[in-house]
């Protein structure tokens, strides 16, 4: 299977599993290096980001949900999504434009392909991928459940993807006010 077949299959399997609805937003950390079998920030790859970040966003926006695309630590994690959905969470944009090499090969495909792209700080996001090790768990939801794919890997980067879910709180023995 080659990177977009691999990358179809993960966000077909994903959005099956995963009840994302309309509004939700998505985070994706994506390593082109991991992808590409070199060691993360190290061998960033535009091609293979491009392969990677067309296809999720397709899936995406035929679902109605938000890309949030996740820079790398050169940007301290922020996050590359739609104006209109900074507008919808009321999230603060902040000034800052990825590159490459600063900031990723995967969020700046997003900048660059988005209609108004804004980069935001922090999200809290319904569902996420990490590929190759990219750290999102602090964009999620507080109650991160790890969703098990068919698709272990794209390309040479493995990947975890997660879906989240409200607290459970309180229980049988539990007291209400």
């Amino acid at each position: 299977m080659n990177i977009s077949e691999q990358t179809k299959q993960m966000m077909q399997e994903l959005l099956e599993r995963s009840n994302l609805t309309e509004g939700d937003i998505l985070v994706v950390g994506c390593s082109s290096s991991e992808i590409a079998g070199g060691e993360i920030g190290k061998a960033s790859s535009f091609q293979l980001a491009e392969e990677v970040f067309h296809v999720i966003h397709e899936a995406c926006q035929k679902k109605k949900i938000h890309l949030a695309a996740q820079c790398c630590e050169h940007l301290n994690r922020a996050l590359i999504i739609e104006s209109d959905c900074a507008r919808q969470y009321r999230l603060e944009p902040v000034c800052a434009v990825p590159k490459p090499k600063a900031g990723g090969s995967f969020a700046t495909c997003a900048w660059t392909t988005f209609k108004q792209p804004v980069t935001v700080e922090h999200i809290r996001a319904t569902a996420g991928i990490d590929i190759g090790g990219t750290l999102i768990g602090m964009h999620l939801k507080e109650v991160a459940v790890p969703v098990r794919l068919s698709v272990r890997q794209i390309g040479k980067a493995p990947i975890i993807c997660a879906i989240t879910r409200p607290k459970y709180i309180g229980g049988e023995r539990a007291s209400y006010v």
